[in-house]
């Protein structure tokens, strides 16, 4: 990317997070931490790899994406919102009684392709698409973003065990990987090192990437599929609750919520955030 393209993906990314921000303090909602860890992965995602149309949601030849972490699902539906899916004004009204949005993600709204909430159903049926893809000769491109506690799923290995057995490259997971999740620091729940040769023996191929550097993101993306007859991971490094002080590497922000002083504090700790700084080790 160029200077221009990298301004705008990290200007997109402050919008997400002051998006979602507004829509947990306003919903009375939580899973910010999980929502912000993945901010500076969706702009590059929509702006320069998916092939989509935001005035044509159902376009036949576009790429399909799935967000498995459906609990962070606030952060895409801001993305989608500022690429013109649908009005902006839906955010004012998430997770409330006369809103358009839920909680979780849903399929009933523009530019979402499948409906999740319970972990370990995104990879799965992005398998089937994959499967469907290759039976049809479709030329798209099926993306799926997993999770650590979405990886703790035993369907997701499943369709990992399957989806390279029949040499599916064209999917792709990509993985937010804050390793926090609800109930702790991932190593001590169920540990999913080593990553990447994990996924490797089942015949994917793997990489990392640190997932708040834009152009680190677009250089793992621009790679895909990132060895023919495999399926692809990227691994990303990041951390929950980035560009918030007191939300940053603390799993209690999984599920926590924000009262309006930490709403303020929180909101403007990210308008002041610097444009980019790189994802720092978890606990």
């Amino acid at each position: 990317m160029n200077e221009k393209e990298i301004e705008e993906c990290k200007a997109l990314a402050k919008k997400i997070r002051l998006h979602t921000l507004k829509m947990v303090f306003n919903g009375k909602s939580g899973h910010i931490g999980s929502m912000l860890s993945t901010a500076d992965i969706y702009p590059v995602l929509y702006k320069k790899v998916l092939k989509v149309d935001p005035k044509n949601p159902k376009w036949p030849e576009r790429d399909r994406f799935l967000l498995s972490k459906g609990h962070g699902g606030a952060a895409l539906l801001a993305c989608l919102a500022e690429c013109g899916f649908f009005p902006l004004d839906w955010l004012d009204r998430y997770y409330c009684d006369d809103g358009k949005l839920s909680g979780h993600i849903s399929h009933h709204i523009p530019g979402v392709e499948f409906s999740t909430g319970s972990l370990g159903h995104g990879l799965p049926v992005a398998c089937g698409m994959a499967m469907a893809a290759k039976r049809d000769g479709a030329k798209h491109r099926i993306i799926v973003m997993s999770s650590d506690g979405d990886l703790n799923e035993g369907s997701t290995w499943e369709a990992i065990m399957l989806a390279g057995q029949h040499h599916y490259d064209n999917l792709t997971m990509l993985v937010d990987y804050n390793r926090l999740q609800a109930l702790g620091c991932s190593k001590d729940i169920i540990d999913l090192e080593p990553l990447g040769p994990k996924l490797e023996i089942f015949g994917w191929k793997a990489i990392e990437a640190d997932g708040h550097d834009p152009q680190a993101i677009e250089n793992a993306l621009s790679q895909l599929p990132l060895e023919p007859g495999k399926p692809s991971a990227v691994i990303f490094r990041t951390v929950k609750g980035k560009g918030v002080s007191f939300m940053e590497n603390e799993y209690k922000w999984h599920y926590g919520g924000l009262v309006e002083e930490l709403y303020l504090k929180a909101k403007a700790e990210v308008e002041a955030m610097p444009p980019f700084a790189k994802a720092t080790e978890g606990k």
